[in-house]
């Protein structure tokens, strides 16, 4: 708010007009009329709390998720063979033909493929064979430590979804790791550390 009395100024509301007529600074002189003190307005200091207390919530969830990134590449790379095994699994129902789940650690990717070893095309990105590379999928920390189907480094589902042999994925990153399981009648398949 400017504080001159030499302009008429009004200041208006929804339902309310204010005039400011005779109102003036305290650097003009007695003859302007009865003074006003012109509010300057800063920060309280519960609002400089308040900001800071943001700040420090905001700070303690931010460094926690930078500094563990290993973690949750290893976690969504194990979300990510778990879905596909149960990809492959609900196609063998779904069509009648076994589909499999090649791994191949050195290249650390995976792809899917039919029963006469062809791998199948990709659902969503059309055009692609289903290969996922976990460079590709922006999970460049995680390695395939071990793919064990007994013995196999692929497992392979029938028409009812049972695999041909029950095994696990184990995944590195760092330090972290995570084991996808295939359990060997039922095909369930689980994700743990």
């Amino acid at each position: 708010m400017m504080c001159h009395n030499k302009d008429r100024r009004l200041v208006r509301m929804p339902s309310l007009t204010y005039s400011l007529q005779g109102l003036r600074s305290p650097h003009h002189g007695p003859e302007d009329g009865p003074a006003v003190r012109c509010a300057v307005r800063g920060f309280t200091l519960i609002e400089i709390l308040i900001v800071i207390v943001i700040l420090a919530i905001a700070a303690m969830t931010a460094i926690p998720m930078m500094s563990s990134a290993a973690s949750v590449q290893i976690r969504s790379a194990g979300n990510m063979i778990a879905a596909d095994l149960e990809y492959a699994k609900s196609l063998a129902i779904s069509r009648g033909q076994n589909f499999s789940v090649v791994f191949d650690e050195g290249a650390e990717s995976y792809s899917i493929v039919d029963q006469d070893g062809n791998t199948i095309s990709h659902p969503v990105k059309k055009g692609f064979d289903y290969v996922i590379d976990f460079q590709d999928e922006g999970l460049g920390r995680v390695e395939i430590a071990d793919a064990d189907f007994d013995g196999a480094s692929q497992v392979q589902f029938d028409y009812l979804g049972s695999p041909d042999n029950g095994g696990t994925v184990h995944l590195q990153a760092g330090a972290m790791s995570a084991t996808v399981s295939v359990e060997p009648v039922t095909g369930y398949i689980t994700v743990g550390n």
